[in-house]
């Protein structure tokens, strides 16, 4: 499908974005995405007319409630092709990293890659794995032919994100799982890019645990996801109530997965609103999402190559992220001036700043795209990145 096709065929959703206010493009879905109407609604039903605690009330209400929280983690394991007892629902994320990385039972080698978010850096330092890097290709991927000549079978785990978070680099994830498996290492795959936008299968994509985090797929913020098909095998990471069998001063026995993994009351608003935003990227088909953003990033990575003081990063097949500097001028004032023109991009290390270092800046600008997105935030950016030339020039 060409570039114009994609973008003439994908349906125009903007309507159902309050947030998209008229005159404003925005274009930092990558780090956080705007919520649809749909999501919004879901959430403040179950906030107010449906509202009441689950697992614990014998009442209707709180009956019904527990359906409707069962229900949701139901359609949220079906979107990425597990089953609903492989879920554990966490604050996002980087909590679910957290969580491996401090119950694993084989705390040992870790190897990551050079692209890697900083909440997949920093929870594998603080529980005491020992960390390896490993290097990207000239386009910015991570290097799978070089994690196959690094890892041992010292190495029980390997984590690499599924999509860059600034970059936009793809990772074909069943060949890592199949070099990381080779030696007897365990994949964790960072999904928070990927999930939004690309069709995920993890039985397919053979790997052993999958993140992601609601907030990136047009759901709430607060709530995040951890699969596993493994998740029986790791001990608790938090205690409290719900996640047990039965307490005594003397011994607790936990309850099967994942329920031991959600002590306390959990996040049942924002998983509702989750399996809503679930619901409302389903609906629009995963697939058609990729094509439209494809488009999108083609058409800008088009431009700004045309552009001699523009450095663009990142491969050409960048799954909807563009990252990109521009000679002499710091991304931060790319943002404001771009800001004054209505046009919402990021600037900054972009909480990856190993890769910063490897790409030898301090700093990039990232235009990131949605499924609201459209050839009008592409002629904004550009337009805009003219008058900052035009300024600096």
């Amino acid at each position: 499908m060409s570039t114009t096709t994609a973008l003439r065929t994908f349906p125009d959703v903007r309507a159902d974005f309050p947030g998209l206010t008229p005159g404003w493009h925005y274009l930092d879905t990558a780090a956080t995405a705007q919520k649809p109407q749909a999501v919004i609604d879901a959430t403040v039903n179950a906030m107010g007319r449906d509202y009441a605690t689950v697992h614990r009330g014998v009442y209707a209400r709180s009956a019904d409630m527990t359906l409707a929280y069962e229900a949701a983690r139901r359609r949220i394991a079906a979107f990425i092709g597990a089953r609903e007892n492989e879920i554990a629902f966490v604050r996002g994320a980087t909590e679910a990293i957290n969580l491996v990385a401090y119950s694993h039972p084989k705390k040992g080698r870790v190897l990551l890659s050079m692209l890697e978010h900083h909440s997949n850096i920093v929870p594998w330092q603080l529980a005491g794995w020992q960390v390896d890097v490993c290097p990207l290709t000239a386009d910015g991927c991570i290097d799978l032919d070089a994690a196959e000549k690094l890892l041992t079978p010292e190495h029980n785990m390997v984590a690499f994100a599924h999509v860059s978070n600034v970059l936009g680099s793809p990772l074909d994830v069943a060949r890592a799982a199949d070099i990381a498996h080779h030696v007897g290492a365990e994949l964790l795959i960072d999904g928070c890019q990927a999930v939004p936008r690309l069709p995920v299968d993890v039985a397919a994509l053979g790997c052993d645990y999958y993140v992601f985090s609601g907030h990136k797929l047009y759901g709430p913020t607060g709530i995040g996801v951890l699969w596993s098909d493994k998740l029986d095998t790791l001990p608790p990471w938090q205690g409290g109530g719900s996640m047990i069998d039965r307490v005594t001063f003397e011994k607790t026995t936990y309850a099967p997965a994942p329920t031991r993994f959600e002590a306390g009351t959990p996040a049942i608003i924002e998983a509702i609103g989750l399996a809503a935003a679930v619901d409302y990227v389903a609906a629009l088909g995963v697939d058609a999402i990729h094509a439209h953003e494809v488009a999108l990033v083609t058409s800008v990575r088009e431009q700004l190559a045309r552009k001699n003081s523009i450095t663009l990063y990142g491969p050409e097949n960048s799954a909807g992220i563009v990252s990109f500097s521009m000679a002499g001028v710091h991304p931060h004032d790319i943002g404001t001036i771009l800001d004054e023109s209505g046009v919402a991009i990021r600037a900054g290390h972009h909480c990856a700043q190993p890769l910063m270092e490897h790409l030898g800046v301090a700093a990039t600008a990232r235009a990131s795209f949605g499924v609201y997105s459209n050839d009008d935030d592409v002629a904004a950016l550009t337009d805009g990145l003219a008058r900052v030339e035009r300024i600096f020039g």
